[in-house]
């Protein structure tokens, strides 16, 4: 397949998955509470292809695929709706008629079904190819797994597979030893003695680093324990973990960018997903299971932030609408939209920019200017 088509259509496959599975959660509990579903459409613009179901959904698949929605019989109130809609409406099926649980739930599964897929794609990858390590490094032994090309390893003439088991008289018996031992000596001159084989060869090496940092490298990559199956009741329990793990990990860097403790650089946006969405499918299988995952659960977080136009917007109206015994009235909500709506743009309009100065675009237009 020629490149220039791969990551478009690496893209698109990404993106069709994880839209698809989040309007499939929000159609799913809609026909389970009782609301008929009008419009269930991967992407916008003009239809590609059109169908309907046995109970009346029109199903799209149109020509950008760039998101996705449903559409709930009866969305609008009696407020909004126009009197010929208002005629069309099926008594008992529409949307606004149901108890604001219900409407929350409708609101609440496209999130949780992307919570959902991501817990099956890890839950499936451990099952067929094991669990990556989580041991500490003070536990795992200190076996090169690469040897970093121009590094002091490398002209010490280090090779994979090699086993560091001093550095000087000092035995190591962790990757953490080897890291205390070499970061403490920038620009001296070690004797690592390690197991290739069945023997030992003592190597001599230059540390190199300290220039910027102040702690010595030797250019290694040491190697995990390998990866073994788990059976279906642990990969589950596993998968559950995983999509903890990340999402708390995931809200913890937002956090660190809002406190500005980290930098909003790393922000990115659809091309920046679409760049790594051609570079993770060269990669395999796994790692592109691996990556839909992550976006899943990235797309869940951010739905339930509670900006209005999101669905974490919708739930905080429902529930100021539980307590108050009656919804917020229109204005507010009108007004809250539309600041929700600016917000999101300026957000897109953020990330893009990231995205272009990663791609380096900005760089090349000073320098053609200059």
């Amino acid at each position: 397949m020629p490149q220039v088509l791969h990551t478009p259509l690496a893209f698109a496959l990404v993106l069709g998955i994880l839209v698809f599975i989040h309007e499939f959660g929000h159609y799913l509990a809609a026909r389970w509470c009782g609301v008929h579903v009008e419009v269930f459409s991967i992407g916008f613009g003009r239809p590609l292809l059109r169908w309907h179901d046995r109970v009346g959904t029109e199903w799209r698949l149109c020509l950008l695929p760039i998101g996705g929605y449903v559409r709930p019989h009866g969305f609008e109130g009696p407020g909004e709706a126009s009197a010929e809609a208002q005629a069309k409406w099926l008594p008992g099926r529409t949307f606004h008629d149901k108890h604001v649980f219900s409407r929350a739930i409708v609101i609440m599964a496209g999130p949780v079904f992307n919570f959902l897929l991501a817990i099956v794609l890890f839950a499936g990858l451990f099952a067929a190819v094991g669990r990556p390590s989580t041991a500490p490094l003070a536990s795992m032994p200190p076996v090169i797994g690469e040897v970093v090309a121009g590094g002091a390893a490398r002209a010490a003439g280090l090779v994979a597979g090699d086993r560091i088991e001093r550095v000087g008289a000092t035995p190591t018996g962790s990757i953490v030893d080897v890291q205390r031992l070499v970061s403490a000596a920038p620009g001296q001159h070690l004797v690592l003695v390690v197991r290739r084989g069945a023997g030992e060869v003592t190597v001599p090496v230059v540390v190199g680093g300290g220039e910027k940092t102040g702690s010595g490298v030797i250019g290694v990559m040491f190697t995990a324990p390998p990866a073994k199956p788990l059976p279906l009741g642990r990969a589950i329990v596993a998968g559950v973990e995983e999509t903890w793990s990340v999402s708390v990990q995931t809200l913890d860097g937002i956090w660190q960018m809002l406190t500005g403790r980290q930098s909003t650089a790393g922000l990115g946006g659809p091309l920046r997903i679409a760049q790594l969405s051609g570079q993770v499918a060269e990669l395999g299988v796994a790692s592109m299971v691996s990556f839909i995952a992550l976006l899943s659960i990235n797309l869940g977080l951010i739905n339930l932030f509670p900006i209005p136009v999101l669905d974490g917007g919708r739930l905080v109206f429902y529930a100021i609408e539980a307590i108050r015994g009656r919804p917020v009235p229109r204005p507010v909500q009108e007004f809250s939209f539309r600041a929700g709506f600016a917000l999101i743009a300026c957000l897109f309009l953020f990330v893009t920019f990231n995205d272009l100065s990663h791609f380096g675009l900005f760089q090349w237009v000073s320098h053609r200017v200059g």
